[in-house]
């Protein structure tokens, strides 16, 4: 291999700043890299191990294809997200797989059932998986733009009232939340129902209990699971991704050990190659997961900074016929991501000298900008220092809300008062 494309949407930045671990891989296998983005901000050597081309974000996969022969690229990896462009890549992958490029992303066959929630559900089900109850709702008989079916919006009442109240309708193809509208009650439903969405959806029963996710990350048969990610609660309105406190804890988690398995064999079953991120939530004892993205995730830098494993260079090694590398990845330490005040370069320097920090950038999504979006770890037997710093260095500056510092506080000093 000598030259190798990365396909990618989101700003890279969110892959700093592990992205660079694949500089060692690339030089082993004397390999050029070039970035094929659709972000709108431009990308240096200093965000990306190698060069780059920027794409229009409605770039079809044959003009990713042109662009990437073009190029003289004789591998490809994928590390898009969310899923629809998740889909593009799978599409891309087979047709550079007809002319000969190897490029490492999960089939096409595969990459359909895991962005559509409806055939997702069905797969964990066959598998053995907890998920929650649902029914598919067809936007076409509700919309009236197939055949007339005066009685299916009774018919959907008739299933919510057997699945029960509270409940979520979820875009069918959607992902990181987008779309979702909380159904308390039948009132709330009969409002749905009078207003409904103009494509198909999942209505499903609202859990109540801890949100949290895990990448996995392979191919051929050989899966490594990733430190298990909390993100926040569920069972009741969704909320912004990144609002609550995002954490790994090295304290193991047995419970989950199960549910782990099952997912590697459903990987399997699926031939998945590459990394996805599940999403579940975690309510009394039993782990519901939620959906399956075909991808990476957006917690996936948690994931890498907790457990030593590095996706991006897994990804090369699955390339080249070298994985699997490591075959599991435990929590090695406490890693922890949050939003705070935009970082500026004298906070930078700050935080450096006081945490053991992994990235810290603006977080702006869909021209939106949310603060900065922090990620550091944390040594065990080091919890109560890095509390005191963090503690001094927002009150000298006013960077973290106090009540996410409060969350923070709790999770390293449980036992303090």
């Amino acid at each position: 291999m000598q030259r190798i494309a990365f396909l990618r949407s989101a700003d890279i930045r969110r892959a700093d700043p592990y992205i660079h671990g694949i500089a060692p891989a690339l030089a082993e296998l004397g390999a050029q890299a070039r970035l094929f983005h659709t972000h709108r901000d431009d990308c240096g050597p200093d965000l990306f191990p190698g060069t780059s081309e920027r794409l229009d974000p409605a770039a079809t996969p044959d003009e990713f294809v042109d662009r990437v022969r073009a190029w003289g690229a004789d591998a490809a990896v994928s590390i898009s997200l969310p899923d629809e462009n998740a889909l593009r890549d799978a599409v891309v992958k087979t047709r550079l797989e007809a002319l000969g490029i190897r490029t490492v992303m999960t089939p096409l066959a595969a990459t359909r059932v895991l962005c559509d929630k409806w055939e997702t559900k069905r797969a964990l089900t066959a598998h053995g998986l907890t998920t929650p109850p649902a029914v598919l709702v067809d936007g076409d008989l509700l919309n009236d733009r197939a055949l007339p079916v005066p009685a299916y919006p009774d018919a959907v009442r008739l299933a919510a009232r057997d699945i029960g109240f509270p409940l979520l309708a979820k875009p069918l193809w959607d992902s990181t939340s987008m779309g979702i509208r909380f159904i308390p009650d039948p009132d709330a439903l009969d409002a749905y129902l009078a207003d409904p969405p103009a494509a198909h959806a999942v209505l499903e029963k609202c859990v109540a209990g801890r949100l949290c996710s895990v990448d996995i990350v392979g191919a051929g048969g050989h899966y490594t699971v990733q430190p298990l990610i909390w993100t926040g609660t569920a069972g009741g309105p969704p909320r912004f991704t990144f609002d609550d406190l995002r954490h790994v804890s090295p304290a193991p988690r047995d419970d989950f050990r199960a549910t782990a398995q099952r997912l590697v064999r459903l990987c399997a079953a699926l031939g998945v190659e590459g990394s996805v991120n599940v999403d579940m939530i975690h309510a009394d004892g039993v782990y519901h997961v939620l959906e399956i993205n075909p991808r990476i995730g957006g917690a996936t830098t948690l994931s890498i900074a907790a457990g030593g494993l590095n996706t991006f260079a897994a990804l090369l090694d699955i390339l080249a016929g070298t994985w699997p590398t490591r075959t599991e990845a435990p929590a090695e330490r406490f890693a922890i991501e949050c939003l705070t005040a935009n970082p500026t370069p004298g906070l930078l320097a700050e935080l450096r000298s006081r945490i053991d920090l992994v990235t810290c950038h603006d977080l702006v999504i869909d021209g939106h900008d949310h603060g900065g979006i922090l990620t550091f770890t944390v040594e065990p037997g080091d919890e109560r220092r890095a509390v005191k710093d963090l503690t001094e260095l927002s009150a000298q500056t006013g960077f973290m809300a106090p009540s996410m510092l409060d969350k923070i506080r709790r999770l390293l000093t449980p036992t303090d008062r």
